[in-house]
């Protein structure tokens, strides 16, 4: 990606210089790795989900993650230039998300409140609880905000095998793309169903809001491969290789040697890239219905 030189992101909360030494408090633990999928709940064609949201009424929902759970590094985190420019990098990509769904939103008749970014070191307090950097990335309904520690791009690239600078897009993306959804009103939708369900029954919801957010981010890709200089040969196969990656299956088999289908929660490596894909190809919301999905 050609990123440098481009316009970062206001929505910046740079926590690295806190990290560490948090207290966790009582019976608050980040819940990560956010679940949905609503039969009912539908990408409302015409965009009319756009009007009436108001995102206060969103607050103590569902934090999303994108399911990425690679074992501790042992290894020492990037500290420095490189540390600094990646912060400069996630800002740039943030102000590029921006960019995409204002547009859509205002295409729509609506504005898009526009999330906050946190970037921490080690570990963090949200509104949604206590989290440490094995938890990954994850989105806060609650708060309104993403929160990544930088460390996380090096596991991706090293432990996961999944390189590249359009991969790391792709995770911000990924949390973006929650954001979007507990702005439509789906997150809080699932929280109202999953009381009601089995285990099996919320995993399998899970899987079809994660895969949502993929396709969300395979939209914003579709737009900012339209723009000239900024996506790059090869950037878009770095994301499916990204979204490959992080399969439940493929890091179950990693991990455990085996697979249990039945817990999955984020979907397969070939259902994340596919509806990655799907949102790349056709740039549209309809497009990302994984709810209404007869094959995922």
């Amino acid at each position: 990606m050609r990123w440098k030189g481009r316009r970062g992101s206001s929505n910046i909360d740079d926590r690295r210089s806190r990290g560490g030494g948090m207290r966790v408090p009582r019976g608050r633990r980040v819940r990560a790795g956010g679940g949905l999928g609503l039969t009912g709940i539908l990408v409302v064609v015409g965009i009319a989900w756009l009007t009436g949201v108001n995102p206060l009424t969103l607050l103590g929902q569902l934090d999303g993650g994108g399911g990425y759970q690679p074992a501790p590094s042992q290894g020492q985190r990037q500290t420095g230039a490189a540390d600094t420019e990646t912060a400069q990098f996630v800002s740039v990509i943030l102000a590029d998300t921006e960019n995409t769904w204002g547009d859509i939103f205002r295409n729509g008749g609506g504005t898009y409140p526009e999330p906050t970014l946190v970037l921490f070191s080690g570990s963090v307090s949200s509104a949604c609880g206590y989290a440490s950097a094995a938890t990954g990335p994850f989105y806060c309904g609650a708060d309104s905000k993403l929160y990544i520690d930088l460390s996380f791009y090096q596991q991706l690239a090293a432990q996961l095998n999944a390189p590249g600078d359009f991969a790391q897009a792709y995770v911000l993306a990924h949390e973006v793309g929650h954001h979007i959804q507990n702005v439509l009103g789906i997150l809080p939708e699932f929280h109202k169903a999953k009381r009601t369900m089995s285990q099996a029954e919320g995993n399998a919801l899970s899987v079809r809001v994660e895969l949502q957010a993929d396709c969300f981010a395979g939209i914003w890709a579709h737009y900012a491969a339209r723009q000239r200089g900024f996506v790059e040969e090869g950037d878009i196969d770095e994301a499916l290789n990204a979204a490959s990656r992080i399969g439940d299956d493929t890091l179950q088999r990693q991990s455990q040697g085996y697979v249990v289908p039945e817990s999955f929660n984020h979907g397969t490596s070939a259902q994340r890239a596919r509806w990655f894909k799907t949102g790349f190809q056709a740039g549209q919301l309809e497009a990302c219905d994984t709810f209404n999905a007869a094959n995922l």
